[in-house]
């Protein structure tokens, strides 16, 4: 499992207590390799709920009332789900926690669904990859692998 914080640096700068920023959010997921495989359309289907990563599914916490699109969404842990299509995401934050890959999978627990567009890169990433960037007006969620990347914006 990895993880990633907003702001970067957070668990350094708390050791060094050097603290510019508040914590705002954590994302903590699985790295799978791409190993040569055809990601996105085979491994990863398209049209299908994934964990986005490996094994556990990927969870991220809010410090703080953040906003998603229109929707406001509560300080606290969710999972993140993706449905991959070869010209978007939709990105799903659903309010079940500590699950196994995407096998129970529950509609109705889902706080928002938002489709991001997916940028084809000519980098090729081969360990899966999140990480957050500030933007205006709040942070992106950049998501990463093989030759995709989508940004999920995150309005504070």
């Amino acid at each position: 499992m990895d993880m990633s914080y907003y702001p970067t640096g957070y668990p350094v700068q708390k050791i060094q207590n050097k603290i510019s920023e508040s914590l705002v959010a954590r994302v903590i997921y699985g790295r799978p390799q791409k190993s040569n495989r055809i990601i996105f359309g085979e491994l990863i289907e398209y049209g299908n709920v994934w964990r986005l990563g490996a094994n556990e599914a990927t969870e991220i916490e809010f410090f703080r009332d953040v906003k998603i699109g229109k929707s406001k969404i509560k300080k606290g842990r969710y999972t993140l789900y993706a449905i991959p299509y070869a010209d978007k995401w939709t990105i799903i934050v659903n309010s079940e926690t500590d699950t196994w890959g995407a096998f129970k999978y529950d509609i109705k627990k889902d706080v928002v669904r938002i489709d991001v567009p997916v940028q084809v890169q000519t980098e090729i990433i081969d360990a899966f990859s999140m990480a957050f960037e500030k933007s205006t007006g709040g942070i992106n969620l950049i998501i990463a692998w093989d030759a995709v990347k989508v940004t999920l914006p995150i309005t504070l």
